[in-house]
């Protein structure tokens, strides 16, 4: 099943994905007709059930495109109107209403993040077992910082395989979704760190931190200020939690790959618990579920520097900020950061700081910023080209694969650059 429109402003050649200066559009008819077929390819080749995206340039819908089914079972096709479950593409809607705490002046970057999480106060770092199977527990080299859960470089016990703290972390469960965002911070301080703070890149819970910093910081429960202050503010109102059952037909399904390589759709009953019923646990990480409009929405207020339709949500220099790499050359411990191209990473974004360097790496814009989610969801905003873009398809594990082909086809092949 195929839908797809493209709006086309100017019919002009695609401009060179690595340029720095715009000079030329880059979605013109030829574009719509590559990304079309690259849709269409995904679905075809069984790697996805379904995908759609959206691309804005210039402040303007230059396409749209939705292919294959949301639900095969029931035969549903992907449409516009598709909720997906977004996963870590909660976390940058977090860390604006974070950086909006950091605009009225309640904490600065540097600050030890136990000066507003006492629980963190007393966190030690896990450096190995000693010769009578005991854990060596030291003190941090340097206080954990608000700076360190914004950029992943806080060391949170995040592996329940480690050879120590793995067990304390199952024991322990912080992100139960039984737990509030205060419980799930206690029991996460309460664990030891995997390396010493900005040592290290390394995903894991920091951005839930950033929830319960939130709720600490404004005296509100995160769910209700990042509702109040974001979403509402930018017209959201499909970026939820909880999806009310009058609209959980059209929530797209999730699928995964079984032993064998074939695409199974995994049963909504499980896949959808999160957001049919009101849990406790509103985790800044991960957990929204929303559409393609309504993100592209968020991502159009960041490219138009923190306003959109006269409603300003961040200054201009803080979303600057935000889209400034934070990591040093010295965090050369980045896990699997690399293979997202030439980045670094800022506050809650990835960040491109060089053009890719072989047709292997993802197409890009130095200056873009970016992030994805567990089911393969992809967001990026390219400020120089003023053009945003929002992809959804559903499927575990996650198909970076997919987001190099959907990059390809936006920006066109890759061309080295001049030395």
């Amino acid at each position: 099943m195929r839908i797809s429109t493209l709006l086309i402003a100017m019919t002009m050649i695609a401009a060179v994905a690595c340029t720095t200066t715009k000079t030329e559009r880059i979605v013109d008819s030829q574009t719509g007709n590559r990304i079309d077929k690259a849709l269409q390819s995904f679905v075809d080749s069984n790697r996805v059930a379904g995908a759609s995206a959206l691309i804005y340039e210039d402040g303007e819908e230059v396409y749209f495109g939705a292919f294959g089914h949301a639900d095969r079972r029931e035969d549903i096709p992907m449409s516009r109107e598709s909720i997906a479950v977004i996963f870590s593409m909660t976390k940058p809607i977090t860390g604006t209403a974070l950086m909006q705490q950091y605009e009225q002046g309640k904490f600065e970057l540097d600050d030890p993040l136990s000066d507003y999480l006492p629980e963190f106060r007393d966190v030690k770092v896990f450096e190995g077992m000693d010769d009578e199977g005991n854990p060596i527990l030291l003190e941090p080299k340097r206080p954990l910082t608000v700076r360190d859960i914004t950029r992943h470089t806080s060391g949170f016990a995040n592996d329940g395989n480690h050879l120590y703290i793995g067990r304390l972390l199952q024991d322990a469960q912080p992100l139960n979704r039984e737990n509030t965002l205060k419980e799930f911070a206690e029991k996460q301080a309460s664990l030891p760190l995997e390396f010493h703070p900005g040592e290290e890149w390394y995903y894991g819970p920091s951005v839930d931190v950033q929830a319960r910093l939130v709720e600490v910081l404004s005296g509100e429960t995160f769910q209700d200020y990042v509702r109040e202050n974001v979403l509402d503010p930018l017209g959201m109102n499909e970026t939820r939690y909880f999806v009310p059952e009058e609209d959980r037909d059209r929530m797209s399904s999730l699928f995964q790959r079984n032993q064998e390589g074939e695409l199974e759709q995994i049963p909504d009953i499980a896949a959808h618990s999160m957001y049919t019923q009101k849990w406790p646990l509103t985790p800044g990480g991960w957990g929204l579920a929303s559409t393609l409009d309504d993100y592209m929405t968020f991502t159009q207020m960041l490219v138009n520097e923190g306003t959109l339709d006269g409603v300003q949500i961040l200054k201009p220099e803080t979303v600057k900020l935000m889209a400034t790499n934070q990591l040093s050359e010295e965090v050369t411990e980045r896990l699997w950061l690399p293979s997202k191209g030439q980045v670094g990473f800022g506050i809650d974004f990835a960040v491109r700081v060089a053009p890719p360097q072989s047709a292997e790496e993802n197409m890009g814009t130095v200056g873009e910023f970016f992030w994805d989610g567990a089911a393969s969801t992809l967001f990026w905003v390219d400020p120089v080209n003023e053009l945003t873009a929002v992809l959804f398809v559903q499927v575990f594990p996650f198909a970076g694969t997919i987001h190099k082909d959907f990059r390809d086809a936006v920006y066109g092949p890759y061309q080295p650059t001049e030395n």
